[in-house]
């Protein structure tokens, strides 16, 4: 998509739907709307509706953090502590490795 071919008022509808969707648990939109609409909200000259996008984008890349941590803080625990977790460990497993002879 070419966001100069864009208007503006569009612009600024499509990030809030990003940011909104992005809600459900889905953050590679608001990863793709802080990349998209980062300098259309603070590269360019003022527009109306330029506020509630920076906002927006804000938001995008706070909640994009957060779950870029979590993830990550997961996967560290549970590659460190799936064998110690014993039978629950393997259930939530999606590949068991077969281990040492």
């Amino acid at each position: 998509m070419d966001l100069r071919k864009v208007p503006d008022e569009e612009k600024v509808r499509l990030c809030r739907r990003y940011t909104i969707i992005g809600l459900a648990f889905l953050p590679f939109l608001w990863f793709i709307n802080v990349v998209w609409f980062f300098k259309e909200a603070f590269c360019r000259e003022r527009f109306p509706g330029q506020s509630k996008m920076r906002s927006d984008i804000v938001k995008s890349a706070i909640g994009l953090i957060i779950w870029i941590a979590g993830l990550t803080t997961w996967i560290v625990m549970f590659q460190k502590n799936r064998a110690e977790w014993g039978y629950y460990g393997d259930k939530i497993s999606f590949l068991i490795p077969l281990g040492r002879p």
